[in-house]
């Protein structure tokens, strides 16, 4: 098994997300060295707080060629929370920011009249479809989310949906590259199930 980068931008809690990953038998670099990202087996790109920050601290850093190389390669990337998020075409918070555009959608807020935001605590994540990174997880499971924003996706790229107000992508995949709302390193068994199927399916 070759190394997973785990990307640092500035906004992840990575060391959280570092010991799940290793906890289901991954080699973890955790770096913000473009080269590390590009010789990479698989990619992880974390991510809390805001979206505009989440691609300004990429770009400082010199990471979005990279990371848009290893997309084109094939290379199996996973975004987690705005790690997912950023991989959308833009977002609504705090303006309007330009995302990494792999996948076509955009960032939205909760707007519905009396919905406590952000969404923070457990909810269900229901299937779309079968795939390798929700293997072995029945339809309902329950995840931890902690967001004010969610992905309005195709429905060709979501892979599962969660209701809050409205019924939005919570699992995004197209190809190789795949993208959770929720924090798995923080959604115990299930979580981790969904890491380890990265690690190990996709």
């Amino acid at each position: 098994m070759g190394v997973i980068a785990l990307v640092d931008s500035g906004i992840g809690n990575l060391r959280s997300v570092e010991k799940a990953l290793i906890t289901v038998g991954a080699a973890v670099k955790r770096t913000s060295d473009p080269q590390v990202v590009l010789q990479a087996e698989k990619v992880v790109l974390p991510g809390v707080g805001a979206f505009g920050d989440g691609m300004a601290g990429l770009e400082s850093r010199g990471l979005i060629d990279p990371i848009k190389t290893v997309v084109a390669r094939g290379t199996p990337l996973l975004g987690i929370c705005v790690g997912m998020q950023v991989l959308f075409e833009e977002s609504e918070e705090h303006g309007s920011h330009a995302g990494l555009g792999f996948l076509p959608g955009s960032v939205k807020r909760f707007e519905t009249p009396g919905l406590s935001v952000p969404q923070t605590g457990w909810n269900q994540v229901n299937a779309c479809r079968e795939n390798p990174l929700l293997e072995g997880l029945p339809h309902g499971v329950y995840a931890y989310f902690n967001h004010s924003f969610f992905c309005d996706a195709q429905p060709e790229d979501t892979l599962a949906e969660t209701e809050y107000g409205v019924c939005y992508c919570s699992v995004a995949g197209r190809g190789a590259l795949y993208g959770v709302q929720f924090h798995p390193e923080k959604s115990q068994k299930v979580g981790l199930t969904i890491l380890r199927n990265f690690v190990e399916k996709c």
